[in-house]
């Protein structure tokens, strides 16, 4: 991850059946072990988050933990998760200036 060059490719991935229709997502996941970064994405029902909070705001105890489903588990070096944090990035930055009023 030290002086690597970045090179910028137009790349189309081809969905395999599973993927062929976007799946919702409202969670997300990233542990590492041994070198390798997995990002885990999943989806837990609105209604369920929304009684969670509601919870909390009440100052009841909270859930000692949620089921969701796992929508996909995605391993990766640590220079692609690297490069995908810059991507990440570059798009937030974009929302942000979006945002921003034109003078």
């Amino acid at each position: 991850m030290g002086d690597a060059k970045t090179v910028s490719l137009n790349v189309r991935l081809k969905p395999g059946e599973p993927s062929v229709h976007p799946r919702s997502a409202n969670y997300t996941n990233v542990s590492v072990a041994q070198g390798i970064a997995y990002l885990d994405v999943g989806f837990i029902e609105p209604a369920l988050l929304a009684a969670v909070a509601k919870t909390a705001k009440t100052g009841q105890a909270a859930p000692k933990g949620l089921d969701g489903m796992l929508v996909a588990r995605v391993a990766m070096p640590l220079d692609s998760l690297a490069g995908l944090h810059q991507q990440i990035q570059q798009v937030l930055v974009g929302l942000r200036e979006a945002r921003q009023p034109k003078p």
